[in-house]
């Protein structure tokens, strides 16, 4: 009777939810956090007052029982029928570690629909954190919205909790099951528990939409957009938390939870949840004539920090009764929300903001509005909407370039100090961008950083104080480069500034460049190449010229896009621009170089300085003619520092029997090669035997204004011969086995097999595809057999046949018959088909039983087993 009795007295409990933050005390202990939880009680005359509550903190430790009190003698009253309350409490944890803080109440209040039986139900709530030294002094996302709301029959009901996160942290919301804890509070507190609670889904829970609550959609714009007459849907958005219930029906008490899931972004890694918080909120519907509001809020929108954003936010309502906007954030204050008209017609209220670099972020601030109109009968209804605002860092100002008098080329920048006001946010770096060529570019409102489309290639990154970088890499003479900067703020808020104003500056002189590495001889040991180049020139900014003594270095590597150089020449004279590069394999290597100007020195010297040009390639060509000798697949590649897109490659053939060659085709160039498929003409196509040879000469340039003859850049191939020959047609293999002869060998002696010395063979036999293609060569030289173990996964080559026209093959001497084999053709000119499909062989099975079994001990028969 005393439980019944204190049972009856303290069932009240409406909502509520737990907040943390981290030590924010000058010690500054990280593993000391501090927490605030509003509970919403019932304030009828028959419920407690909950002055006290018990804490469970999630290291198996707890307040003990009653020990937290409320902040304030009696409850805040909040309406007729709930009152709210405020307990602030701290705990020390002994270690790092992820926590759930709990608290258990008793009881709910008795009605609630969705929770049978609820009067006799704990209501449980928690909050989870992560105690880590990586993540800094962590503060856990507040729900600025009160956690009771009210809702009209039929009509939608809107709420949003009005999640804020101050470190920035993306939030994510999903709506869960309303817990209790069996145990309650006297089972769960230590000396009788354990100081963890048993939490677990109310029996019989179900959301607010179940069909047993009867009704049907009303029509709603959204979102989510509904036309009316759907199934009830009870749904929170997960990126805004915007709880939509379309549309209540059934009269009274609901409850519904949610979670609310904070997320560190971290560079180069995925989100890492970080901590969540439980909300358990009550939701009254009532049967109501009374209309809801409706709000107008602006659209979505960014701001610089620094600039003052001010918005007027209007509300109507349909029974023209005067309407209350309210206005929920993280951020309000210092944002001010000052209602100035209750209308009717229009209730309307100015919305101020001046965001610091502080509220710089990838992610919007959302400011959740919510209007609510007084009926001179029934209860209040509300409209609610949510406002997202990014907020982005100013451009950087005052961008200057000058270019140094240096080798080579450097270009230095400065710009004014970005944001010097800005206190508490550290990590702000200021990041360089350069493009060759100036651009006009002008970001929109809210567009931060530069669009990839513009080509710009960042050149290096500074702290936010600094106000200078200089720029010493790749830049040439005679060339025109566009800087720009904006800055980049740390996570976990992340965020970026818009771009500064572009800085276009020339570099004076003109650089050495390097504009033929062209083939004149195709041979395997006395190939040729010529490599040219321009001499470099000064600009105004060097008066009197390069410093002397200078030179030229040139380097070669084999191959394209490789960078093992090794020098080739070497010459003290400028007018010096060419080089025959003599005993090369052009006939199975390209070759890359790359040229070196030094300057007040020779190379190695102490002090000198030196710039180097851009790689160059030679043109590597390569022909192969396809299965049926019909047709030269042509392609070839390059990697040079001008341009070949969108300029004429010719292509040249020297027929079968002819010493010249002859253009046969003009294709557009690319910006790393070409192909072209010679398929011979009508009157003269290629003939099958034959051996047809090939170059390419491709054209470039570097575009540069003024230089014209820079701008026409021949170059040639080597040259490549190809047999026009179809390939050998695949052999089509099978394999025979001898497990009959072997069966007959166990069955006719004693003992087992194999003995000791004997092994297996495996008997190969083939034939060729000869329409695998059509015209495929039969002429076949001899054949290459491959094979691998089961237990193997690669194939490997066994064996070739010597003489022509064998088309089989023993493979002797195995322990095992289990394995597999392909054979490939290969005909007289020395050309390889393709492999035969796989085939494999397995072990025989051969199983004998003897038919005389004398368990004696003489030693004849005594044992029973098979043979194999």
């Amino acid at each position: 009777m005393l439980l019944l009795a204190r049972n009856t007295q303290a069932s009240h409990l409406r909502a509520g939810d737990i907040q943390a933050k981290v030590d924010t005390t000058a010690g500054r202990n990280p593993r000391r956090i501090f927490f605030k939880m509003i509970l919403y009680t019932d304030n009828a005359p028959s419920s407690v007052r909950q002055p006290t509550a018990t804490i469970f903190f999630g290291d198996g430790t707890s307040s003990g029982v009653d020990a937290i009190k409320r902040s304030t003698a009696d409850p805040i009253r909040v309406s007729n029928t709930t009152d709210l309350n405020i307990y602030y409490f701290e705990h020390t944890y002994n270690a790092v570690g992820t926590y759930t803080v709990s608290f258990i109440g008793e009881n709910r209040n008795r009605d609630i629909l969705n929770i049978p039986d609820s009067f006799n139900r704990s209501f449980y709530i928690s909050t989870t954190i992560v105690i880590d030294p990586a993540l800094g002094f962590n503060r856990a996302p507040i729900l600025t919205a009160p956690a009771i709301d009210r809702a009209g029959r039929n009509q939608v009901f809107l709420h949003n909790p009005a999640a804020f996160d101050a470190d920035g942290d993306s939030l994510s919301f999903q709506l869960v099951r309303c817990q209790y804890v069996p145990e309650g509070i006297e089972g769960t507190a230590s000396p009788t528990g354990n100081n963890r609670p048993n939490n677990q889904v109310c029996p019989g829970y179900t959301f607010p939409d179940d069909p047993a609550f009867g009704g049907t959609s009303v029509l709603y714009n959204g979102p989510p957009s509904d036309p009316g007459g759907n199934a009830v849907r009870f749904s929170q958005d997960v990126r805004t938390g915007q709880i939509v219930w379309n549309a209540p029906f059934r009269l009274g008490y609901y409850n519904a939870a949610f979670v609310v899931s904070e997320w560190r972004r971290v560079a180069g890694a995925p989100a890492r949840r970080i901590g969540q918080v439980i909300r358990d909120m009550q939701i009254i519907v009532e049967n109501n004539e009374n209309l809801r509001p409706l709000l107008k809020i602006p659209n979505d929108t960014c701001v610089v920090a620094g600039t003052t954003v001010t918005r007027t936010i209007t509300a109507t309502d349909p029974d023209r009764n005067p309407v209350t906007i309210f206005a929920y954030s993280g951020i309000i204050p210092p944002a001010t929300f000052r209602q100035t008209a209750a209308g009717p017609p229009t209730a309307r209220g100015t919305f101020t903001w001046t965001p610091n670099c502080n509220n710089i972020a990838s992610e919007p601030t959302q400011i959740v509005f919510k209007a609510q109109d007084t009926p001179t009968s029934g209860s209040p209804l509300i409209d609610e909407r949510g406002w997202r605002i990014t907020v982005i860092g100013p451009a950087p100002t005052g961008l200057t370039a000058q270019q140094n008098a240096t080798i080579p080329p450097s270009v230095t920048l400065r710009w004014n100090r970005y944001l010097a006001d800005c206190v508490g946010r550290d990590g702000i770096q200021l990041l360089i961008f350069r493009k060759e060529g100036c651009t006009n570019f002008t970001p929109s409102a809210c567009e931060t950083g530069l669009p990839a489309s513009l080509g710009y290639v960042q050149v290096g990154s500074v702290a936010k104080d600094t106000q200078q970088f200089t720029d010493t890499q790749g830049l040439e003479r005679g060339k025109s480069y566009s800087y720009r900067i904006y800055a980049t703020f740390p996570l976990p808020g992340g965020g970026a500034s818009l771009a500064s104003q572009e800085v276009c500056v020339p570099i004076q002189g003109k650089s050495a460049l390097l504009k033929n590495v062209t083939v004149d001889q195709t041979s395997t040991t006395a190939g040729a190449i010529t490599v040219r180049w321009t001499a470099p020139k000064t600009g105004p900014n060097i008066p009197g010229g390069f410093p002397t003594p200078n030179s030229y270095r040139l380097s070669r590597a084999v191959g394209q896009g490789t960078t093992n150089f090794t020098s080739v020449f070497t010459t003290s004279n400028l007018a010096d621009t060419s080089y025959v590069d003599t005993g090369l394999n052009t006939q199975s290597n390209a070759y890359t170089y790359r040229l070196e100007f030094f300057v007040g020195g020779i190379p190695g010297q102490a002090g000198v300085q030196s710039e180097s040009t851009q790689p160059a390639s030679s043109v590597r060509l390569t022909a192969v003619a396809n299965q049926t000798a019909t047709q030269v697949n042509l392609t070839w590649t390059y990697a040079v520092p001008w341009t070949n897109a969108g300029r004429p490659t010719l292509v040249f053939r020297r027929n079968p029997g002819s010493n010249t060659f002859v253009q046969i085709a003009s294709v557009t160039g690319g910006a790393t090669g070409g192909s072209y498929v010679d398929q011979g003409s009508a009157t003269a196509p290629l003939q099958k035997g034959e051996t047809y040879c090939y170059y390419v000469q491709t054209e470039g340039g570097y575009g540069l204004p003024g230089n014209s003859y820079l701008n026409t850049l021949i170059n040639l191939s080597q040259q490549q011969c190809v047999v026009l020959a179809a390939i050998p047609c695949p052999p089509v293999l099978r394999l025979v086995n001898n497990c009959d002869s072997l069966n007959a060998v166990v069955s006719s002696r004693s003992g087992v097999f194999p003995r000791p010395g004997e092994t297996y063979t495996n008997f190969l036999r083939w034939t060729l595809d000869t329409n695998a293609p059509a015209g495929c060569v039969t002429d076949i030289a001899y054949y290459r057999i491959f094979s691998r173990a089961a237990n193997e996964t690669q194939m490997s080559l066994r064996d070739s046949t010597r003489t022509p026209g064998v088309t089989s093959y023993d493979d002797k001497g195995l322990l095992s018959q289990a394995v597999c084999y392909q054979v490939q053709a290969v005909d007289v000119r020395g050309q390889r088909s393709a492999l035969s499909a796989e085939v494999c062989a397995d072990n025989c099975q051969l199983f004998v039983l003897p038919n005389i079994f004398t368990p004696n001990g003489d030693g004849i028969n005594d044992t029973f087993r098979p043979k194999v």
